[in-house]
This record gives C-alpha cells, sequence and structure tokens, in this order.
C-alpha cells in the first residue's frame, strides 16, 4: 500500500500494517476470546483440519487454544503433525510426547527425504534471513554481479535499466530486484523488507567481503515445506502458529492472502489456511501462559531459549548464543549444527563487526576514532 508522509515521499507499507483486524488491537482476554470464536467459526465450516505442531513456544499456545475451542464447542478432533528436520533437540522431541500425553491427541512425527544435512550440502546454508537466502541464492547462480547496484543507481531512466539487466540476466529476477532495491517494473523500493537494504549496510559488507560459501534457504522447503504438502494435502484446512511479530517472511503477505485475510485464506488448490496467532504478541502469549499454566519445552523453561524454530538455524541472530545455552544440556546437537551452519555464523559476525564500525563512523562524522575502535571490539 502506497502512502506519502510529511515530506511527500512515497512510503510502501505492507498489507500487514494497514489491513488490521479490530480483534488485533484488544488486550489479551478479549483477543483470545475472538481468536477461539474464529478457531470455533472455521471449524465448523472445515472440520477435516490438520495442524503442524513444532514443539515450540507459539505451538504450545495453539495447541492449547484449538483444544480448548474444540471442547467448548463439541468440535470433531483435528489432525496434528511434527516435521522432524533431522537436527532437534532432545528436549523438542520429549516434550512432543509430553504434550501428546496431556491433551490426548495424536501427533504424527514426519521426516523429509532430504534431511538438513542433505539439503544445506546440496543447495547451501541461510544466511540473516529467507528472503536474504533466497535473493542470494539467484545472485550466486546466475553470477550476477554486485556491480548492477551501481548501474541501476546511476541510470536516469531506471525503468528502462531494469528491463535491461532483465534481458541481459535472464530468470534473474529475485536477484535483480533485491540488489538493485526496486520492483519488477523498475521503480525505486528501498524500505520494503525484499531488498538488500533492508539489512543496513549489508550491500557494502558483500562488496568488500565476498561469500566464499553457498546461500540458500532450500534447506526449510526439503526439510519441513515439501513433506508438509504432502502430508496436509488430502486435508481442506491447514492450521499454522505463524506471527506477525516473528518478522521475516511471516510478516510478508502471500499471494492467497489476497483472497482472504491476513489469517485466513483460501489457495489457489481452494485449500484454506488458518493462522490464528497471526495478531498476538509476545505480551499476549506470556498472558496466556500464566493463565491457563501453560509449561514449554525444557529448551525454553531449562536451558533458557526465547525461541526454537529449526535447531541452530543461522538465520537467527542469536543462533550462536542459543547453542552455547543448550551446549550444558545437548553437546552433541551444538556440534551438529556448527558442522552445518558453521560458515554463516562466522560470516554473519564478521558482518555485525562490520555493521558496528560504519556505525561509529557515521557517529563521528566518517572517521573511525581508536576509542571508538576499541569500544566495538568483542
Amino acid at each position: 500500500m502506497r502512502q506519502t508522509n510529511k515530506n511527500s515521499k512515497e512510503v510502501y507499507y505492507s498489507r500487514v500494517y494497514t489491513e488490521r483486524p479490530a480483534y488485533a488491537d484488544f488486550d489479551a482476554p478479549s483477543k483470545f476470546q475472538a481468536i477461539q470464536s474464529i478457531i470455533a467459526r472455521r471449524l465448523k465450516e472445515h472440520p477435516n483440519a490438520i495442524c503442524s505442531y513444532s514443539g515450540g513456544s507459539d505451538s504450545d499456545i495453539m495447541l492449547d487454544l484449538i483444544e480448548r475451542t474444540r471442547t467448548l464447542f463439541g468440535l470433531p478432533e483435528v489432525k496434528y503433525c511434527f516435521f522432524n528436520t533431522g537436527l532437534e533437540m532432545k528436549a523438542t522431541k520429549d516434550h512432543v510426547i509430553d504434550v501428546k500425553n496431556k491433551y490426548g491427541v495424536e501427533i504424527t512425527e514426519y521426516r523429509p527425504k532430504k534431511n538438513i544435512v542433505q539439503s544445506t550440502r546440496e543447495y547451501g546454508i541461510p544466511f540473516i534471513s529467507k528472503i536474504v537466502s533466497s535473493a542470494m541464492e539467484t545472485v550466486q547462480k546466475k553470477e550476477l554481479p554486485l556491480s548492477i547496484r551501481e548501474e541501476y543507481d546511476n541510470a536516469e531512466n531506471k525503468m528502462a535499466k531494469r528491463e535491461e539487466l532483465r534481458e541481459r540476466y535472464p530468470k534473474s529476477e529475485q536477484g535483480i530486484n533485491f540488489l538493485c532495491c526496486c520492483n519488477r517494473d523498475g521503480e525505486p523500493r528501498p524500505n520494503i523488507q525484499l531488498v538488500i537494504d533492508s539489512s543496513k549496510y549489508l550491500y557494502e559488507f558483500m562488496k568488500e567481503n565476498p561469500c566464499d560459501f553457498k546461500i540458500s534457504a532450500k534447506c526449510c522447503d526439503y526439510c519441513k515445506k515439501q513433506i508438509a504438502h504432502k502430508v496436509q494435502a488430502g486435508y481442506e484446512m491447514v492450521i499454522t502458529g505463524e506471527r506477525r511479530d516473528e518478522g521475516g517472511m511471516r510478516s510478508v503477505p502471500k499471494s492467497e492472502d489476497a483472497n482472504g485475510t491476513m489469517c485466513f485464506s483460501e489457495t489457489s488448490s481452494g485449500q484454506f489456511r488458518l493462522k490464528p496467532l497471526y495478531y498476538v504478541s509476545d505480551a499476549d502469549k506470556a498472558w496466556y501462559k500464566e493463565r491457563y499454566e501453560i509449561r514449554y519445552s525444557d529448551a525454553y523453561e531449562v536451558y533458557g531459549l526465547t525461541r526454537t524454530g529449526c535447531c541452530g538455524c543461522s538465520i537467527s541472530s542469536k543462533a550462536v548464543a542459543d547453542l552455547e545455552k543448550i551446549r550444558a544440556y545437548e553437546p552433541n546437537v551444538v556440534k551438529a549444527a556448527w558442522n552445518i551452519f558453521g560458515d554463516s555464523y562466522r560470516y554473519r559476525q564478521r558482518y555485525n563487526d562490520f555493521k558496528k564500525m560504519k556505525q561509529a563512523e557515521a557517529k563521528n562524522g566518517g572517521q573511525m576514532t581508536i576509542k571508538g575502535f576499541l569500544e566495538m571490539m568483542p
């Protein structure tokens, strides 16, 4: 959505922020009451439903909500599925069993044909985000030079330059748009998540420090998405625990969202998608956990993690710090994560140091002082 700010510059905002339902701004008790009504309505309309359960805190809240709603309204059972990537904490696997027993539900475990080790070796490892990783895979595969950014920036007719780049580098749309910070028509879009400038100084860093390993987010496709699509294919409605506040790809509208709302939509195949927690904040979660005495897995309650997701995934800015929290309890998992994602961990640390240096330079009028240099060092 296009809006104009006070300086008359056009700013583009995602539908995530411009199309909010009223309940998104309710207090926690009222919000969860509204969500229960939504779940009840959708399960009545589409009783043949399957729900992805990861063993994480969002999944715990979601499963509890669904089961409370089912009991309250006398709704049919929901099928639950857990996708094991091949790199899972024992804490997570144990918690899946505990939750099955607590609620008396069946949570079926599925494994991908191509696990995390195989997929990362073949395609590459994530870096910073799924958006960056997917775009950089195109950049690397199509051998797009970072210099096309300067070509685009210096072009008087940017739309014509974008078309010329399209012809020069066919089937490279995502990579071109990412580097040039524009849309497919060549219009500048420097402030959206799909471009390299969404990560401050990343372009400058990669220009000065070329990446020497393959970047890709395909491990997510092979370890979760593909097996999930196969398992979920026979169901009328798929329920997931995505939340807008997680950011990244989860805060970017998908094509099917055009056929509904951000929390409920219909895909081109006619399958329905329900994301009941989409507008639930961290504060809302904390309220629900305390109110209903939800116990998360030991990864949270004992190790001290604030988020699990894919164990050790290099997309997380806290991956290395989280692995240190895990080390005392599950050293083999930590070793495996470093073997898989180590190159990305180290490259990200270099990027973080580069950002600190640039920020210090900006603060000191473009000059790095000795004091500033020492302060930025770990």
